[in-house]
Order: C-alpha cells, then structure tokens, then sequence
C-alpha cells in the first residue's frame, strides 16, 4: 500500500499562515513582540474622525503599527487579499455594509486573525453574539483607554494559538515520519521472510520489486544485472502497475541519457522530472515513451563495482524524499545479497554436481565395493541398535527381577513391610522400559500418536517457564515468536518431548553457559527447497532451537539421528532423543534438519504441516484419585490374545464391580457382541489380535450390531492405518502399553459415564 508521506501532511496545512506564525511564536509575548517587529494593521471605518481617533490611540498601544484603512466591503475584501494582517479593527455600522458581515468574511478568509469591534452604538446583546460568531473582543469607541489591554491580550491569544498549530504540526510529522519509518522497518523484515526460502534469484528479485512498487506507488520497479563494457542492463522480469508495460529484455543505458557514468561511479541516480535534469532532458522522450518521467537507478555494487541495478519508474513527474531513497537502498542491499548468496550456493551445487559426476565415472570398478560398504554399515547400525536395546534392557530386566527374587524372600521371611519398597523398583524399571520402547517406536515412526490442531507459539509460551527452570541461570532463554503462526496437526505431548530434548542438548552443549534461542516461522517450501530437505512441497511450520555452544562436525551431523548414537559420556544419554524427534516429525508428515559449526553452535529446526483446523481449548488437568468403581450392572468386553495381560485387565475391572467378559480372538469377541440379550457397554480390544481380524475390524462389525458402542484400543505400537493415522470414529480411543491399571480403571469409567 502507497502510504502518505511527510509532504502530504505538509500539503494540508496552510504553509503562509505557517510563516506568519513564527514570527509571534518565539517572541516573549505579544507586546514585546509588537514593539519589536512591524504589525500591519487593518481597520474598517467610514468616519474620518474616528479614524483619527483610533489610529492616536493604536500608536500609543503599538508603536511599530503599519495601519491600512478602508472603508467599505470593496475595500476591505481587496485588504484580505492582497496581504496578511496582524489585526482587524471594525466598526459596527457601516453605510451599505455592517460590521458582522465583515467578520463572516474574515473568518473565511483570515480565520486567524483576531478582528476586534470599536464602536459606539453597539450593545451588549448583539457584542455577546458577535463573540460567540468569532469575533476577539470589542471595545467602546467612548473607552477607547482599553484598547491597549484589549489588543495585547487578542495578539497574545493568537501567538497561543499559533504556536499551539506549529507544535500540532510537528507533532503530526514526528508521528507520520515514526510510523511511516516502522512501516518500511516492519516492511523489510517481511521482505527477508519471504525471500529468505526461495531459491530463484529472479523470484527473489521480482518479491522485492513488487514490494517497493506496492508501498511507494510508482509505475513500475525491478531489478537488472549491468554489463559495464556493454553499457546495458538485462532485465528478467519487472512489477508493473495495471496498464504498463514491462521493460524485460535488454536495454543500452546511452538511449535514455548519460547518467550511466553515474551509475559506474556507484552514484545513485535520482531525478523528479526527465525533461529537466541535465543528463536526460535530450532523450526524455525515450523515457516517456517507456513510462518513466520520473526514475531512481539504485546501483549494486559487489567488490567494488556495479553488478546490479535496482530501479523505480513512474509515469509522471515526482520528487523523491530522502526516506524514499533510504529505503530503496536498504532493499537493494537485502535483494543484493540474497542474489550473491543464492548464486553462490547454484554455483557450488553445480561444482558439486560436476564433481560428482567426475567421481562416479572414475569409480565405476568400485561399484560391487561400494554396495558391500552400504550392506556392512547396516550391519553395523543394526549391530549398533540391538548392542544398545540389550545393553538396556538387560540393566532393566535384571532390576524387576531382583525386585521379585527380594518380595519372594521377604515373604517367605514374614517381612511385607519392606516389600513395598522393591515394588516401588520394581515399576520405575517398568517406566523407563517402556519410555525406551516408546522411544525406539518414535524412532521407527511407529509409536502412538493423539494428534491434535494445536499452536506452537502457545505450546512455546506453556513451556517457557519450565525451560527456564531446566536451564539454569547461566543460559540465557530468547523466544521469537512469528506473527500470525499457522496450527499444526501433532501430538502435543510428543511435541513437548521434542522441545524440551532439543533444550537439553543445547543446554549440554553450552558447559560455560550461553545463549539459546526458540524460533517459530512460517515456511513456503518450494520443489528445490524440497528436494534440499527430503520432504514435500507446501507450506510448513518451522520450530528451531539454536544455541551458541561447541558445535558439532560434519561427521556428528551426519549420525546425529542414528539410534544409541551419542557423544555424552557414560550416563549422561541414551543416544534416542534425536532419533526419536526424528521419527515423531517423519511420522507427523513433517521433517527435522540440523545445521551447525563446530565452535559456533547448533540449530536444530523441526517442520510440521500446516492444518487449517483451530486449536482445542485446553481442558483442566484430573487429579489422581482412587480407581473408581462401576456402577450396577457396568459390562466390559475385554479383547486380547496375550492370556497373562488379559487375566490382569479383567481381575482389576472386576475387582471394581464391572461385569466383565473375555476373549482371546476377533471371532470369539464377535460371538459375544453379536448376542441380542448380553449387556455391554465398553469393548476393550487390544489392536493387533490373531486369526485376520484386528481389533479395529472387531470395532467396526461390533458398531454394525451395536451402533454408538463405545472403544478403547490398547496397543503396544502403532499400527497407523489400522487406526486411521489417529483419526478414529466418534466414541473410539486409544490407550498405548504399557499402563497403569488405575489409569485404564479412570479411562473406563470416564469412557461409560461420557454421553
């Protein structure tokens, strides 16, 4: 949008009246001011004898007076027009004329100016209608001693009012300038947004040229490389107002003028009409035959010389503010560096290109090699993932088992009180198992996922104070939160995970303390981006964590995401955090990129998929009670093929008064949910069941005979098509094992009480 400048602020003020006010403004008052510079004075009377009378008593009350005295409406209608006066003095009845005719005419043309009444035969009724119609003050022609007291007090009140205009006035252009220069600031950052993802140098070009055409309302703006030797500039694509053509092709800098020494010179060439300046007015017709009366040729340098030009045209003649300069140069350099950095990477990914081609032609004999290489490091990670998984899961195993060999002992001892605290152990070592299960199930893109249309800016500022305390006092925290983030579709407790293990491992990478900064954007991927990043084209949400500490090689970057890979020491990681915040960004469509320098620091950014759908009001944490019990006559079907698990579930639901049924397969369920007569209220089914049919089929053909039934899946990893990629019917829900029995006894009363 073409906002309006400080010179339209300037235009809708009276600019002679401004002049006419500084000359009282700085003065101490009125008086002072009076007997200091020549007032002119004009005074409306017919009486030659009054008018002698007033001009004794004005030169007494200011000396310096210049008075011009007219007698009639002509006359003084031609006094306001051929100057400005200081004070009008008007008699009250004139022959033909009056003098409240004479004020309505001064407050048209001079409304400024205090008019002042002396006569003799005007009352106090119609002085006080004059007033109250504009006029400063009256004075009886019979008193005329007042005059002066009258006529410093009506100059006095018009210096007040004048400099109160002048100080409005600056005010207003203190307040256009700062919001016309936050504008062009809020305008630029935009600009790096947007050209910060794209890959095309003449895109990039195009965005910043449509931008400042938009803003600054000109005929036309782009962008051109310049061939010193050749004189020209070779234009790929302009923005254009409607109705103007586009300059793309190649032009000769001489056809329109001589300001190309200028430009080699990298001197910015600015001129308000073509047909005056002397280094166009020659070929001015040139210019307008290509809509460009007025232009700014902004040059681009690089090393040195001129490379690039940015350029403004319009139509019609106009002036250029320095603020409008200032932020063409600021968006040209952003423009100009964009280009040489995206240039850049074209040129070092062709010499990549090409030097991967060299290599792939001389290493052809190396082929068979090269796949025994791939099969070994294979090897090698599976050898790695499973080292890992026993190495774990033996420490875990053994802890339950020395709980359970100590309860047994303690039993047969007659010393249950200390049982308690090896039970204790005993599910800890449960807990972290199935925290490692989960992790190499996010890792393998297999893990429960309850996505949700969530924000992370909310889920950011959520967490914040957690992070902070996490932290520590020597890592200082930033949050830049984008404006207008768009949702995702995650599930937030994963992304919580994610977030807080990416601070962690910025934490540990900063052993002396530093910075750490949380970033979320809008992010447009395009085909080449995509191709970069492995991931699709559309448009994303990025979350980055970047901190300032060791760093990372080239060598780490590239295992970073391998499973139990970590450089911590002993104890201080499992080597799954980054393998599983790179399974749960795989798993929610999205990708996960890390982008560091040894001895500079780390970014790790994870992009979601955007999704239209809004965030879900939070609902209020339940506090943990005891396992409720069932209500009379409360059914349970329990469906699961592991008889040790599905022995404990219908223990604990009938232990809570439910009446509970079984069954250890798909067809076993459906006999019993297919009887007419049997009650049931709740199907608990585990996912993955035997004989080729899942527990969502066994859902499915239930809800054919018992429309609305209500479901609970417990599965030990995610089967996502089976479960619709979290997208379950109405009255399904999913709980992931292993769990507590009093969290599935809260699940099934909430789930049969819910309407």
């Amino acid at each position: 949008m073409n906002r309006p400048g400080v010179a339209s602020v300037l235009d809708d003020m009276d600019m002679a009246n401004m002049v006419n006010m500084a000359d009282v403004v700085n003065a101490p008052d009125a008086a002072g001011a009076a007997a200091s510079v020549p007032i002119d004075v004009l005074i409306l009377e017919d009486s030659r004898f009054d008018v002698e009378l007033l001009g004794e008593a004005l030169s007494a009350a200011l000396p310096q007076a210049r008075t011009h005295v007219v007698r009639d409406e002509r006359g003084f209608v031609a006094a306001l027009g051929e100057r400005s006066h200081a004070l009008i003095l008007s008699d009250y009845e004139l022959p033909g004329f009056s003098g409240a005719e004479a004020l309505a005419i001064a407050q048209r043309v001079a409304p400024e100016t205090p008019f002042v009444f002396v006569s003799g035969v005007i009352g106090e009724d119609n002085a006080v209608e004059l007033l109250k119609r504009g006029a400063t003050d009256y004075v009886s022609k019979g008193r005329l001693a007042r005059l002066p007291v009258v006529l410093e007090r009506a100059l006095k009140e018009a210096a007040d009012r004048r400099a109160k205009r002048v100080a409005e006035f600056q005010l207003q252009v203190a307040n256009e300038t700062f919001r016309e220069a936050e504008s062009r600031r809020l305008a630029l950052m935009e600009l790096g947004d947007r050209i910060r993802d794209i890959d095309d140098p003449a895109e990039i070009a195009y965005v910043a040229s449509a931008m400042l055409g938009q803003r600054l309302g000109v005929d036309r703006a782009g962008y051109g490389l310049v061939d010193k030797a050749a004189e020209t500039i070779s234009i790929d694509r302009d923005w254009t107002a409607p109705g103007v053509a586009s300059l793309a092709g190649l032009l000769h800098f001489r056809d329109y003028g001589s300001y190309i020494e200028d430009l080699l010179r990298g001197v910015t060439v600015a001129f308000a009409d073509a047909r005056l300046d002397p280094r166009t007015r020659d070929n001015a017709d040139a210019l307008d035959a290509i809509t460009a009366r007025a232009v700014v040729n902004m040059p681009l340098t690089e090393r040195g010389g001129l490379v690039g030009l940015l350029y403004l045209n319009h139509g019609q003649a106009r002036e250029w503010t320095r603020d409008e300069l200032d932020f063409v140069r600021e968006t040209g350099d952003r423009v100009r560096s964009a280009i040489a950095r995206r240039e850049a990477q074209i040129e070092l990914q062709a010499f990549a290109e090409s030097l991967e081609r060299q290599v792939e032609e001389r290493a052809a004999e190396l082929e068979a090699a090269r796949e025994q290489l791939r099969q070994s490091q294979k090897l090698e990670a599976v050898g790695q993932l499973t080292g890992g998984l026993a190495h774990d899961f033996n420490n875990l195993l053994a802890a339950i088992s020395g709980s359970l060999e100590l309860m047994r002992r303690r039993g047969l001892d007659g010393k249950p009180a200390e049982m308690e605290r090896y039970i204790g152990v005993a599910q800890g070592a449960v807990k972290r198992a199935a925290a490692l299960t989960h992790r190499l199930l996010a890792f393998s893109r297999r893990q429960t996922l309850e996505p949700k249309p969530l924000n992370a800016n909310r889920l950011v500022s959520d967490m914040e104070e957690l992070l902070r305390r996490t932290l520590g006092p020597q890592i200082s925290l930033e949050v830049v939160a984008a404006v207008g983030l768009w949702n995702v579709h995650a599930d937030p407790s994963q992304l919580e995970n994610a977030l807080l293990n990416l601070c962690i491992n910025a934490r540990d990478a900063m052993p002396e303390g530093g910075k750490l900064v949380i970033e979320t954007a809008n992010r447009w991927v395009d085909v080449r981006t995509a191709q970069e990043r492995d991931m699709p084209t559309g448009q994303y949400v990025s979350l980055t964590v970047s901190d300032n500490g060791v760093g990372m090689t080239p060598e780490v970057v590239a295992r970073a995401f391998d499973p139990f890979f970590t450089t911590k020491p002993i104890g201080m990681g499992t080597g799954l955090g980054l393998s599983m915040i790179y399974g749960f960004a795989k798993q929610s469509g999205g990708q996960v990129r890390i982008y560091s320098e040894l001895g500079k620091g780390t970014s790790v950014s994870l992009y979601l998929p955007r999704h239209d759908e809004q965030e879900e009001a939070a609902s209020e944490p339940v506090e943990a009670t005891l396992a409720p019990r069932a209500d009379q006559g409360d059914t349970v079907l329990v469906v699961d093929d592991e008889p040790a698990l599905r022995m404990i579930i219908v223990e604990v639901m009938r232990g809570l008064g439910y009446a509970t049924l079984e069954a250890a397969d798909g067809a076993g369920a459906l006999r019993i949910l297919q009887s007419p007569r049997q009650r049931i209220d709740l199907l608990v089914s585990d996912v993955g069941l035997p004989g080729g049919m899942n527990g969502r089929q066994v859902a499915d053909a239930a809800r054919t005979a018992r429309p609305g039934l209500k479901v609970l899946f417990i599965t030990g990893y995610a089967e996502n098509a089976v479960l619709s990629h979290g997208h379950l019917d109405r009255g399904m829900h999913v709980m992931t094992k292993p769990f507590e029995m009093d969290v599935l006894a809260r699940r099934v009363k909430a789930l049969i009480e819910s309407r």
